[in-house]
């Protein structure tokens, strides 16, 4: 039994401390696990601590104030020495994942899990030099990773899926294991069919940014926080179910699907993006824009909680 399967707490290695590796950082350090970071960036730290520190104010408000240690590490191998657990973030480029797994599997102690944080790449193309890439796995979390709690698993065995699995979840997070890898995972799949469709409508006038966003977020967005489209669907076939919806309202689907577009990212399409976002901004910064998001997940997380504990 490896220490990431029983309830104690340990050092885990995170590696990248951008934006994603500092949200994972402050949801482990939350959790009571130290943590051990690296990153290859000049002045990494004292960014890293100022974004840790923020994070963890967050997941206070969510009743999560662990006391484990952060660690800042000027060389690879001190940051993964000792850890149960590696959280590999570094930048969505396949050489540079290749080159670090394959590092980070040559210095993890047998039996650790290295997960990689990756939105798009196969697992079977960033571990072909791994030594031993049964233990290497995709662990693809949505942004930020210490709020929004889906973690997309991708494991070339599936007793490390599982694992990996029971870990995140005791994280509080929500695993989804892939029975096999796809570019983009599954969620992100999901959301690049929506935004195509957003675009389009964009380039074909429409509606306006602002009212495409306002559709979403006030109508299918709010069942969607609460279920996914196959139950939502279930619950609008009424007393038959899904089985009556796919019978009798599923050509409506078809035609739907038929009128679809495909649209294509020209000069003119970018800029009435562009422009149609400014004006939905309305002279917000992006660390504002930020901060509204943030909000609005916390608020969203509690009211969950307080459904699912009613």
């Amino acid at each position: 039994m490896t220490a990431v399967e029983t309830d104690e707490t340990g050092r885990i290695a995170v590696v990248g401390c951008g934006t994603l590796g500092a949200s994972w950082a402050a949801l482990f350090l939350a959790h009571g696990f130290d943590v051990a970071a690296y990153d290859t960036a000049p002045g990494f730290a004292d960014r890293l601590r100022a974004s840790v520190a923020h994070a963890l104010g967050q997941l206070g408000e969510l009743g999560l104030r662990g006391s484990g240690r952060l660690e800042t590490c000027t060389a690879i191998e001190a940051a993964v020495s000792g850890a149960i657990f590696v959280q590999e973030n570094a930048p969505e480029d396949e050489a540079v994942k290749r080159a670090v797994l394959a590092e980070l599997d040559a210095r993890a102690a047998p039996g650790v899990i290295v997960a990689s944080s990756t939105s798009a790449m196969l697992r079977s193309r960033i571990v072909a030099e791994c030594r031993t890439p049964e233990r290497v796995i995709v662990a693809h979390p949505f942004h930020p990773p210490h709020l929004v709690p889906l973690v997309e698993i991708v494991a070339g065995d599936p007793a490390t899926g599982e694992r990996a699995a029971a870990f995140y979840a005791r994280l509080g997070r929500r695993p989804v294991i892939l029975r096999r890898e796809m570019p983009g995972h599954v969620a992100n799949r999901l959301a690049s069919a929506l935004y195509r469709e957003a675009v389009n409508l964009v380039a074909e006038g429409v509606a306006s940014v602002a009212d495409i966003d306002a559709a979403l977020c006030n109508g299918p967005g709010l069942r969607w926080a609460a279920m996914g489209p196959h139950m939502t669907y279930h619950l609008g076939g009424g007393a038959g179910g899904i089985r009556h919806y796919l019978d009798h309202l599923g050509p409506s689907q078809v035609r739907r699907w038929e009128s679809l577009g495909r649209p294509e990212l020209s000069d003119a399409v970018k800029d009435a993006i562009v422009e149609g976002v400014e004006a939905e901004a309305a002279g917000r910064t992006l660390p504002e824009l930020e901060a509204r998001r943030d909000r609005a997940l916390i608020d969203i997380l509690k009211a969950r909680t307080e459904v699912a504990g009613s």
